[in-house]
């Protein structure tokens, strides 16, 4: 029985749109059987009764690979997971390189499945070919609604950016005045007034009684559009263009209440998602930011390191030297929605703490671009969030005197943004100068203690390079002036202490 339990069966599947070609095999490299199958549930139920049949002949376990790209592989691998399978996901860039050092001599359906038993084969012994072929982990049910919900709000978001610019050209190229009454086409008052008549030239003939029993409408706006009716102007282009300009203005207000809804949903389903709920713990991490991690992250168990979360989020960047040559290369293993949020978080959390912000303005002195200083602070703080998820405890400031071992949430403590440094309080080095800084860490010295290996002992010299193994120094230094900096400030900067 020993003997049986150590085969395995593997099944690789080249996913198609309408068809898959399947094929069956052992670990020697013998294949069983090749079959093609419908994406209909008649022929996942072939599937997986072929499976079936060489297992309770070899009484094993079954390993299935195949390409998620596109989406096409959906209910199949969830089907695959549920039956207890253990599921691999086919990198398509790393196979592309795999198929360019190993090339065949031709390309189709059967020949792709067959090299996904050539994987798993080579697997055991070649580690590129080990890298090409990643183990799905389970991710739990509230994530996947997450991961789902957020996409959807995000393709809303998208569907209404394009409205409102298709929008304000028709109204730009009709009635230019019209737009002059806002600043922003997509104003809710703005576009409950535009669907507030028959048509668009009716509404300079509106009275003032009937713009102010038009939602969100009040005195302030009802003055701006009497002002723009006493000199309103439209082309001939009106009597057909203003018909779409109406019906975009419709589908503007549709969206909006469909977005609304959602993040109402995506509020209550993240409340259950613990990597949703330590996120939110960080200051400057909002609702849909978190969400829209929690969703693409699924599962912390899917890193093996911090390195990989941080590539996956677009956060770092693959060395590109060659000889003299020192230089990188931005990835293409990246989650581009997941990058986006973690951007947009990031801005906000630099303007809540001020180590964040500093460290984004000493990157921003010695040169580096908006985008570059704010992935530069996301790679140390990407080390936090994996820390904290791995951990399953929350983003936590401790104050230095006082009682430290009453846990403040970092949430609660920091209420509002910091304050921006005035032009006399920089000097020409760019950093803040040493009066600023005592004021401001006389109002923010906390203490963040860490269980080992990371456990900050006491507050950091962040002008001793020795004392920085990242090789990042703070922005609080100033010629030769040491400055106490937060150990908080250590945590950001990814320092690591021994206990």
């Amino acid at each position: 029985m020993s003997e049986k339990k150590s085969v395995e069966i593997r099944v690789s599947v080249d996913v198609g749109y309408r068809r898959h070609s399947v094929a069956i095999g052992l670990p020697s490299g013998e294949v069983l059987e090749e079959f093609e199958i419908a994406h209909r549930p008649e022929g996942f139920a072939e599937f997986f009764s072929r499976i079936e049949k060489h297992q309770k002949v070899r009484d094993c376990e079954v390993a299935v690979a195949m390409e998620g790209f596109n989406g096409c592989a959906r209910p199949l691998d969830a089907m695959v997971r549920r039956r207890g399978y253990r599921l691999y996901n086919i990198n398509n860039l790393k196979l592309a390189r795999f198929k360019e050092i190993f090339p065949g001599a031709a390309k189709s359906d059967r020949i792709d499945a067959r090299k996904g038993l050539e994987l798993f084969q080579l697997s055991d012994h070649l580690p590129m070919a080990k890298e090409v072929l990643q183990e799905v982990k389970g991710t739990p049910r509230e994530n996947e609604v997450l991961k789902r919900l957020t996409r959807r709000r995000r393709r809303l978001v998208d569907e209404r950016v394009r409205v409102i610019s298709n929008l304000q050209t028709d109204m730009q190229a009709v009635c230019a005045g019209l737009l002059e009454i806002t600043k922003n086409a997509g104003n809710q008052w703005f576009l409950n007034f535009l669907v507030s008549a028959p048509t668009l030239s009716q509404l300079a003939r509106l009275r003032p009684a009937t713009l102010r029993k038009i939602p969100a409408v009040g005195r302030k706006y009802a003055g701006l559009i009497e002002d723009w009716q006493k000199r309103a102007h439209f082309s001939e282009e009106v009597e057909w263009v203003g018909e779409m300009i109406q019906e975009d203005a419709k589908r503007c207000l549709e969206l909006d209440e469909k977005i609304k809804a959602l993040r109402a949903k995506i509020k209550e389903v993240a409340k259950d998602s613990k990597i949703a709920k330590t996120l939110l713990s960080i200051p400057g991490f909002g609702t849909i930011c978190t969400a829209e991690l929690a969703g693409e992250i699924g599962t912390i168990e899917r890193f093996s390191k911090e390195g990989s979360l941080a590539l996956y989020l677009g956060m770092s960047t693959l060395d590109n030297s060659s000889g003299k040559y020192q230089g990188s290369k931005q990835p293409k293993h990246v989650n581009t929605r997941a990058k986006a949020a973690m951007m947009v978080a990031l801005d906000r959390h630099r303007k809540y703490v001020p180590e964040s912000q500093r460290y984004y303005e000493k990157k921003r002195s010695e040169g580096k671009k908006h985008n570059q200083a704010i992935r530069a602070l996301g790679r140390h703080l990407c080390r936090i969030i994996y820390k904290l998820l791995k951990e399953e405890r929350e983003y936590e400031i401790r104050p230095e005197k006082g009682n430290t071992k009453t846990k403040v949430s970092a949430r609660s403590l920091i209420k509002r943004q910091i304050r921006k440094p005035k032009i006399s309080d920089v000097q020409d080095s760019g950093f803040l100068n040493s009066e600023v800084i005592d004021k401001e860490l006389s109002l923010f010295h906390f203490r963040f203690e860490r269980s080992p290996p990371f456990r900050v002992t006491g507050p950091v010299l962040a002008s001793d390079p020795q004392e920085d193994p990242v090789g990042v120094q703070s922005p609080l230094t100033n010629g030769s002036v040491h400055h106490r900096v937060p150990p908080s400030c250590a945590l950001v900067w990814g320092s690591r202490r021994g206990s």
